[in-house]
């Protein structure tokens, strides 16, 4: 018997942790504090098969507009009406909070071909690229007029870095909607390693911001976080010392692997990363249904 609940408790969250470690390896998870602190909350449901953990899944509001939903089934369990199961509660949740479309993210044929079954198509595509951090990373040297300041020492620009730099940034991203972020969602997603997110100044303005976000599960790796540059000041090598910085500062802080996501249309900064020496580990293609399923497609 499949039966899916909401993951309410701690021993919940770290079930649904678990399941989401197991199945996609290579990022970092968030915390059960992080689960619990996001604004509007998600909603995490576990599902089990004859009581044993089988699966879990996870929806709510998405930063590019509608509803996202995305479930996922370990190996052992899958064909067995798991993944299905999670689906339609993820899509129902998302239609009774008036979205009328659930978009969802797969990274292999065979979810691609459970997704097509439900009428999602897909809209584009992210690319994982990883480095290989060594001990001795060293410093870059800056654009001339340029200093950088971590948010640990100035952390009162990070609401400035966030409407300065980072909107003009998720406007420019390449993505099928614009990426919405609150200044909230900002400093409590985007900047959970004040030591580690930099701002680079000319002056008294913010011209670009980059930054890595910590794995506490895996200490050695993080994510680099938002790279960005404002628009009159992009072309002068920045974006690559930015990086740099990031690279080097993991380095002298016990990193030795960090990843990024780029999206398709978004050669440039792909680019900028092939240079310093990362290289392309996964593919996730970015899919979209409309909300309800159609009943012919839930059969």
């Amino acid at each position: 018997m499949i039966d899916v609940r909401e993951a309410v408790s701690d021993e919940d969250l770290e079930s649904w942790r678990r399941v989401r470690i197991a199945l996609v390896p290579n990022e970092r998870c968030a915390t059960i504090g992080e689960l619990r602190d996001v604004k509007p909350p998600n909603l995490n449901l576990l599902a089990s098969l004859d009581g044993k953990l089988a699966g879990s899944g996870v929806g709510g509001q998405s930063d590019l507009g509608g509803g996202f939903g995305i479930p996922r089934v370990l190996p052992e369990f899958r064909r067995r009406g798991v993944g299905t199961a999670l689906l339609h509660a993820l899509a129902d949740y998302a239609s009774s909070c008036g979205q009328g479309q659930l978009g969802a993210q797969v990274e292999d044929p065979g979810s691609l071909a459970f997704a097509d079954r439900f009428g999602f198509r897909e809209e584009g595509r992210q690319v994982e690229q990883v480095r290989a951090i060594a001990a001795d990373e060293p410093a870059p040297d800056l654009p001339e007029g340029v200093q950088l300041v971590s948010l640990a020492e100035r952390p009162e620009l990070s609401r400035r870095v966030y409407e300065e730099v980072a909107l003009e940034a998720f406007e420019d991203i390449p993505t099928p909607r614009t990426i919405s972020i609150t200044l909230e969602q900002w400093e409590r997603e985007w900047i959970n390693w004040p030591e580690g997110s930099f701002v680079a100044l000319a002056g008294d303005e913010i011209v670009g911001c980059a930054g890595l976000m910590r794995d506490d599960d895996r200490p050695a790796r993080a994510e680099n976080s938002l790279t960005a540059v404002r628009r009159d000041w992009r072309g002068r090598g920045l974006a690559r010392a930015l990086k740099e910085t990031a690279i080097a500062w993991g380095s002298a802080h016990g990193l030795r692997e960090i990843y990024t996501w780029t999206q398709t249309g978004n050669e440039g900064m792909r680019t900028v990363n092939e240079k310093l020496g990362y290289v392309t580990r996964d593919v996730s293609i970015s899919v979209r249904a409309p909300l309800p399923l159609r009943e012919e497609q839930r059969a």
